[in-house]
């Protein structure tokens, strides 16, 4: 009996170590994609709407194909059946969606990758706000604690330490904070859509829909630059890399981990970020941001820890 304790326990102990892997690497990719995104940007002159427009529509397709492939297979065309779930599906692809990809880019696009996946980090927060509104719930210490760190870590990241002046584009900001808000409803409106057709085909679906509706602004066949060998590597990595494969460890990882435990591993994401772009992209980070940083992880971490109290 001891000895089948004691391999299950080392199974465990396992599993849970390939669940952190998997849930690093994922996280990891979305922080050196972001880098990427950004020399696409500063270095191919790569327009950012253009790129959330291949973007979201290549991984979208590429999502839906590999979906045939598992158990969601059969719930692919399922969502069209239901008038709610129609609404649902466009409302997620047409604000949640957009939302997310489009500000985080444009946010990168005016600043830097560090600087805009810190602030898109800040969208808990605001789902932390709105459950609060909507609950007419007053904030705990700990609540209440997490939105000052937030907006202290967002003061140092825009100011430096010198409240007088901004000491980063304020478009850079304004982005960053509409990247959040997009961000949150993307991790709340489609809650009931998950639970029904599963990550892959909503996911999938969210993307094509937002796709085909920023190729009406950015078509993704009226290319402006000159094609290399860098920019289709760059474009290859954000795709596959930065958003399937990433998306598809994160996923995995939930296999053999809590669902709190990938959120607190998953501030990955913004270090790995920061960390490429001081070693890639040569931003040069001042201790203000990386106080500023830590607060927002450091907020992140609280808001996660006491996730099940708030629920």
């Amino acid at each position: 009996m001891a000895e089948l304790v004691r391999r299950f326990a080392a199974t465990r102990s396992w599993q849970r170590s390939i669940g952190m892997m998997l849930v690093l690497c994922g996280a990891t990719l979305w922080g050196v994609s972001g880098n990427v995104a950004q020399y696409l940007f500063e270095a191919q002159h790569i327009n950012a709407g253009w790129l959330t427009s291949v973007r979201m529509l290549t991984a979208g397709i590429l999502l839906l194909i590999l979906t045939q492939f598992g158990k969601e297979r059969h719930l692919t065309w399922s969502v069209w059946k239901n008038g709610k779930t129609v609404s649902g599906m466009l409302i997620f692809g047409l604000i949640g969606m957009i939302g997310a990809q489009y500000t985080y880019f444009e946010a990168i696009a005016a600043g830097n990758a560090a600087t805009a996946t810190l602030l898109q980090y800040l969208s808990p927060v605001l789902i932390m706000l709105y459950l609060m509104i909507r609950w007419r719930k007053k904030p705990s210490g700990v609540e209440l604690a997490a939105i000052l760190m937030a907006l202290l870590g967002v003061f140092l990241i825009a100011t430096k330490g010198h409240p007088d002046q901004l000491s980063i584009a304020p478009l850079a900001v304004f982005w960053g904070l509409m990247s959040a808000l997009g961000g949150a409803i993307y991790a709340t409106q489609p809650g009931k859509l998950l639970k029904q057709f599963g990550p892959g085909v909503v996911v999938g679906w969210g993307m094509v829909i937002g796709g085909i509706a920023m190729s009406v602004l950015y078509p993704p066949w009226h290319f402006n630059g000159n094609l290399s060998v860098q920019l289709i590597m760059g474009i290859a990595f954000v795709i596959l890399f930065g958003t399937l494969l990433a998306f598809y460890l994160y996923l995995a990882s939930l296999k053999y981990l809590k669902p709190i435990e990938t959120s607190l591993l998953g501030c990955a994401e913004p270090l790995s970020a920061a960390i490429v772009s001081v070693a890639w992209m040569h931003v040069p980070l001042t201790v203000f941001d990386w106080m500023g940083a830590a607060c927002i992880i450091g907020t992140v971490v609280m808001l996660s820890l006491t996730r099940k109290k708030l629920r």
